[in-house]
């Protein structure tokens, strides 16, 4: 374990680096960094936008555990920021074998949840969704879920990094092009304008950033998925205000209930994503190509969609809502950047190769 006193800079300020900041400072020590192109919250960060969800429903017993654990944490000190709406999960009729672990898992730690049979079932118990074209499926509602705003949550946690100590460098000097190398071992990071930034270790918090920085090729692949955004009128969100969210396993679409205020229903979808290619130079020195999200500017700015994208969530708009709904036009849509692993775990531990680096990525959409 580094010494209390061991300065430590940590890349990235989403929910990966803020916390472990949080955490490292009240253990006790003293010289905490956290790095970034943007002060939290980091608008294109995948730990931000207008909503994530919240859900112990996994298929593997150990991520349920965790979840269940962030669930109580939502439920308390983050509940001003955390909206139980509960989680409708569906797939075809003859169940998914994600969704059968999921609903096993969650039913052997006490979890109540409600079975749905078929599509009428669904339509019958959710009224919001007795409009759309849902057919062929079954599914169930897990009640102890929901979203959090998680741009305030990060903004928060932020909040409380900066009570226990934790410095904050942002913009030129917070935007790191590469790792400081003294061959195996990692003496800092490299930064878009001045010196380098010296540090005894160096964590990598940085989501589909990492790949620009290390070589994650075996373990790893920055993918981007589509998000829209469709503005509800005042009368259209108080009718689906009390619909839970909704993922359909099959087509990796979801969508979430209109925000409070705002009465802006987001809709996304998990699935392969969309790679980039990008050249870049291996801590080694070695040309390569990868996936990976821009360096520079907002990349949630950008008003585009691949067509096959916008069409994969118009399709399962459809399923959910009428016409008026799913046919209407969005006011944001963007690609939204995950860091995906083969079997959907988070790399978290030292790297095998330099020494003084340690990883906390691989978020896989989680």
């Amino acid at each position: 374990m580094p010494s209390k006193d061991a300065s430590i800079i940590i890349v990235g300020a989403g929910v990966f680096g803020l916390t472990l900041a949080r955490e490292l400072c009240q253990r006790g020590y003293v010289r905490v960094t956290v790095l970034d192109r943007h002060p939290p919250p980091v608008p294109d960060g995948s730990s931000v936008d207008l909503s994530r969800i919240i859900r112990s429903d996994y298929a593997d017993a150990q991520y349920m555990r965790m979840a269940v654990q962030a669930l109580a944490g939502w439920e308390s000190e983050y509940s001003r920021y955390y909206h139980e709406s509960g989680i409708l999960i569906i797939s075809g009729q003859g169940g998914h074998s994600y969704m059968d672990k999921a609903k096993e898992q969650v039913q052997s730690q006490g979890g109540q949840i409600h079975i749905l049979e078929d599509a009428s079932r669904i339509q019958d118990t959710h009224r919001e969704f007795a409009s759309g074209t849902l057919q062929d499926c079954e599914g169930y509602l897990n009640p102890r879920s929901g979203w959090a705003d998680s741009a305030e949550a990060i903004r928060h946690l932020a909040s409380q990094c900066a009570a226990v100590g934790v410095c904050f460098r942002s913009g030129p000097r917070g935007s790191v092009e590469s790792l400081l190398l003294d061959g195996t071992r990692v003496l800092g990071v490299n930064v878009r304008e001045g010196p380098p930034l010296l540090a005894e270790h160096v964590v990598l918090a940085t989501g589909a950033w990492t790949t620009r920085l290390i070589d994650l090729a075996s373990s790893a692949v920055s993918t981007a998925q589509p998000v829209g955004f469709i503005q509800l009128t005042a009368d259209e969100a108080d009718r689906l205000r009390r619909m839970p969210i909704a993922i359909d396993l099959e087509s990796g679409f979801f969508v979430f209930p209109p925000t409070p205020d705002s009465n802006i229903l987001k809709c996304a979808r998990h699935g392969y994503g969309y790679e980039t290619r990008v050249s870049v130079t291996t801590p080694a020195g070695e040309p390569q190509q990868i996936s990976a999200p821009g360096l520079h500017g907002d990349g949630t700015r950008a008003f585009f969609l691949p067509p096959d994208a916008e069409l994969s969530l118009r399709g399962g708009l459809r399923r959910f809502f009428s016409p008026t709904i799913s046919e209407r036009p969005f006011v944001k849509k963007h690609l939204c950047w995950y860091t995906d692993t083969p079997q959907g775990d988070f790399i978290v531990g030292y790297h095998s190769q330099y020494r003084n680096l340690f990883l906390a990525t691989g978020g896989s959409g989680q």
